[in-house]
């Protein structure tokens, strides 16, 4: 299976409609599989009176709310079609990760198949039994979490109706950007362990490294922000890769992906042609008359590696040569 690859474009698109199709264009361009944005009613989702987070803060000023920042962010139904129907003409799928009961019935109304639920969602509980209810595929972020709280919401999700085998859960780490010291890969494989279940990766670190690195070790998906331009206004875009990056990361993922393999240990078609030009052959090491008893001395081991393997050296030594040999000729 290849790993699917999600460029997310989140609140990126800063309200515009012209801006999200650009993003989308961007995400075709890096090759992409899915390019996945936010839906959600600021009233349904913020109270009035809570405080930004400080990235937020730092990236956006702290004159305006949360509330105020979120409401400009918002995308209504028409928007979601008139992007869903764009994605579709640019063969690619369109996600976006609901973060409401509201935003929920309209993406299931818009017949999405795929259902992200945000590290944010990940205890509440009226929430993930509505998504579980659905019977989606269903990739669910594990920022903030222990092992226990995705436990108990891996258990809702399935008794409310949706198949083990249709949840991936991506480890994460929702600091943006997430310092390296925090990234922790290697839980990423403990949910797999202890779960038995499809893994990936939501990144928020700057750069790709660690988007390769979850792929080598075993992710099937990878969610990574994006924009046009890190310098936009707005609270994510200086987290985000720019296009150029999205396409650097997209293309050594698919590189990593052919060179992890299938396991096995073997001769390769491409080294195959080396072979006798690297390896060895057992050859006279001084002249050798017939009759005369093969010895440490008399012997060596020299390239090319296209007569008698060296590995059957035991096979000679102390036996009599059948014929005359000149210096450095194959036995």
């Amino acid at each position: 299976m290849s790993v699917f690859i999600i460029a997310e474009a989140g609140v990126n698109h800063n309200g515009s409609i012209t801006l999200a199709k650009k993003l989308i264009d961007a995400a075709v361009l890096a090759g992409a599989d899915a390019v996945k944005f936010q839906t959600f009613k600021a009233q349904s989702l913020v109270s009035k009176n809570t405080p930004k987070a400080a990235y937020q803060i730092q990236l956006t000023g702290e004159q305006e709310s949360q509330f105020d920042m979120v409401k400009k962010l918002e995308l209504d139904i028409s928007s979601h079609k008139k992007l869903i129907s764009y994605c579709k003409t640019k063969k690619i799928i369109f996600l976006s990760t609901p973060f409401d009961t509201d935003s929920i019935y309209m993406l299931h109304d818009l017949k999405l198949q795929i259902f992200k639920i945000p590290s944010g969602e990940i205890n509440n509980l009226p929430y993930l039994r509505h998504v579980g209810s659905l019977s989606k595929k269903v990739i669910l972020s594990t920022g903030m979490a222990n092992m226990k709280e995705i436990k108990d919401a891996l258990n809702v999700l399935i008794t409310s109706g949706t198949k083990k085998n249709n949840i991936t859960i991506l480890h994460a780490n929702t600091m943006y950007p997430t310092p390296f010291e925090d990234v922790n890969l290697k839980a990423m494989q403990t949910i797999k362990n202890e779960l038995d279940i499809s893994v990936g990766y939501s990144d928020h670190t700057l750069g790709i490294e660690v988007d390769i690195a979850a792929v080598a070790m075993g992710a099937s998906i990878i969610e990574k922000h994006f924009t046009l331009d890190k310098e936009m206004e707005g609270p994510d875009h200086k987290a985000s890769l720019d296009p150029n990056e999205l396409r650097s990361m997209v293309i050594a993922i698919r590189n990593i992906e052919k060179a992890i393999g299938n396991g096995l240990k073997s001769l390769t078609k491409s080294e195959s042609p080396n072979m006798s030009i690297v390896r060895k052959s057992i050859v006279a090491n001084m002249i050798i008359k017939k009759g005369d008893i093969f010895t440490e001395e008399n012997i060596t081991t020299k390239r090319p590696g296209n007569g008698i393997s060296p590995m059957k050296w035991d096979l000679f030594i102390g036996k009599k040569a059948k014929k005359d040999y000149q210096l450095d000729e194959q036995l």
